[in-house]
């Protein structure tokens, strides 16, 4: 069995929903960003983490990654070109969208107030909508960003839609928004939304 540590209201719901969608047996423990646990865990006080055999693992791209790995779901094979353009996929939104929205909240709320530059937020809104569309090309007609099937890239942007409502990024009127819907239909999402709103 794991163990989830970290608050469903942050990145670690990334891991709760990839848990759902395998329909694994898992504790979780919903500590927040630098609380004492966390801290022992992963040095930068990031959540979230999952115990693993014993093993501490961090980041929520890498802990999803892995379940999907071990448990042959939701990811390509190591080693095939499949699983390189599912790579590209889940680089260009770690970078482009979860980085933009990451940066936001950073000069909102996480640096101290001396060290936030509140005028970088129109910037990264331009940014944001770009890779937006950038997205919508590579998605096309397809129901997931691989084609027919869900993997990994889209539990990471169909929380970074999530994030950039409640963040007052546009997400457009284009398919990236009927995606986002998508996704939140499935019965593994909404299970771990239940948890995460009872947390």
């Amino acid at each position: 069995m794991y163990t989830l540590v970290g608050s469903p209201k942050t990145r670690a719901f990334r891991v709760l929903w990839m848990l759902e969608e395998l329909g694994l047996e898992y504790k979780l423990t919903p500590d927040y960003p630098h609380g004492e646990e966390i801290k022992r865990l992963n040095p930068t006080g990031k959540v979230p983490v999952l115990i693993a055999d014993d093993a501490a693992i961090i980041d929520s791209v890498a802990i999803i990654q892995y379940l999907a790995d071990k448990h042959g779901q939701f990811t390509y094979a190591a080693g095939t070109v499949e699983r390189a353009h599912q790579d590209s996929i889940l680089h260009f939104i770690n970078d482009e969208i979860d980085g933009c929205l990451w940066t936001a909240a950073r000069n909102t709320f996480i640096l101290p107030e001396e060290k936030r530059v509140p005028e970088i937020k129109e910037t990264l809104r331009w940014e944001f909508s770009r890779s937006i569309k950038a997205l919508e090309k590579r998605l096309g007609d397809n129901t997931y960003l691989m084609g027919e099937e869900m993997t990994v890239p889209d539990i990471v942007l169909a929380h970074c839609g999530g994030w950039a409502r409640s963040a007052g990024f546009d997400l457009g009127d284009g398919p990236i928004r009927a995606y986002i819907k998508r996704m939140i239909g499935r019965e593994g999402y909404k299970r771990a939304d239940k948890i995460r709103a009872e947390s």
